[in-house]
């Protein structure tokens, strides 16, 4: 297949217009060498929205394990026998500790998880006191991932602050069925649209390297479009032992960098984050996922550990990129500019 003119479908995206279902397959089939030629010009959309910036989210794993759902990727469903930490809802004063420690990694949004299929309204209580007294202490943005929601639920998130709220479609609809059983892919997109029914801006991406197709990809990110979602992370499967999909195998860091551009290709003015997986998938190469993604996570995920913070300030500072914070300001030099160095960042490594 002939290589499309990247740069032409890098115009033609920042018009507005959707790439084909082919031009979306020629993405993911390139050869390698044209990477480049894709990576410039999947910045090019990316520069014109955001620039040189990159905004960090921290993740806390809020209540882990003792999940009722049969997620095949996930080592806190009822069906994984991976050896992690399982613990009921922290406790508000550990909730708010760990916004502090957000708050010093200068990142912009604190994302607060906790497994299971809805929370009850005990913990759901519990969340949205915390939600309050984290607004209260710290200039962050808040993003909870608390499972599926009502609407009733949502407005009582927005009331207590929540400014964003995250519920990941995973995978195609197509697809979804051989990942999941007890709940289903409308299930996710009703939860968006409550989230959105209630003025709470929206995040939802998705997991790559399931066994899916390329048709499934491409799919997701036509789903997400369509939903008119605000952020989006894209995860790369970490195969955790104990899982069903502990033997999936099928990524390499060149692809890992195609899929990031077909979704900036795809979803122009949308944040698009590096999630869970960069460090496995894309290892030395992370620093060009950030040429189409526009965020990463700092610090450690759900049950896996994260590249040190050291690490990524110092790839984020190399790569001439500049963290923006919550509230839309620049830090540059006064953080981890030029006049940085690698002994006053070493307090976050």
């Amino acid at each position: 297949m002939k290589s499309p003119d990247w740069n032409a479908l890098a115009t033609r995206s920042l018009t507005g217009e959707l790439i084909s279902r082919s031009q979306a397959q020629a993405v993911l089939e390139a050869p390698d060498e044209v990477l480049l030629e894709q990576l410039a010009a999947a910045y090019r959309i990316r520069h014109h929205y955001w620039g040189n910036r990159v905004r960090l989210h921290f993740l806390l794993n809020a209540q882990s394990g003792l999940c009722p759902e049969d997620c095949n990727y996930c080592s806190q469903s009822k069906i994984s026998t991976a050896e992690i930490e399982k613990y009921p809802l922290m406790a508000q004063a550990k909730i708010v500790d760990a916004a502090a420690k957000a708050a010093e990694l200068k990142a912009g949004t604190f994302c607060f998880v906790i497994s299971g299929r809805s929370p009850s309204e005990s913990v759901f209580s519990k969340v949205l006191e915390a939600v309050k007294e984290v607004k209260a202490k710290h200039e962050l943005k808040v993003c909870a991932c608390l499972g599926l929601l009502t609407e009733e639920q949502t407005h009582r998130l927005a009331e207590a602050g929540v400014d964003r709220v995250n519920h990941n479609l995973n995978t195609s609809e197509q697809y979804h069925p051989q990942i999941c059983s007890t709940h289903t892919f409308s299930d996710r997109v009703q939860t968006i649209q409550n989230v959105q029914a209630a003025g709470i801006t929206t995040c939802s991406g998705g997991i790559i390297g399931m066994g899916e197709s390329d048709d499934d990809v491409i799919d997701l990110a036509y789903s997400l479009r369509e939903l008119n979602v605000t952020s989006v992370p894209i995860n790369f499967l970490i195969p955790i032992p104990g899982t069903p999909l502990a033997q999936q195998n099928q990524l390499n860091p060149r692809h890992c960098l195609r899929v990031l551009c077909l979704f900036r290709f795809i979803l122009p003015a949308q944040e698009i984050r590096i999630a869970g997986g960069r460090e496995v998938h894309l290892r030395s190469l992370q620093p060009l996922g950030l040429y189409p993604a526009n965020s990463i996570f700092i610090g450690d995920y759900l049950t896996t550990p994260g590249q040190a913070t050291l690490a990524d300030f110092q790839m984020l500072r190399d790569a001439g990129f500049v963290l923006e914070t919550s509230n839309g300001s620049i830090l540059t030099e006064q953080f981890y500019g030029e006049d940085a160095s690698v002994n006053e960042m070493s307090k976050w490594a």
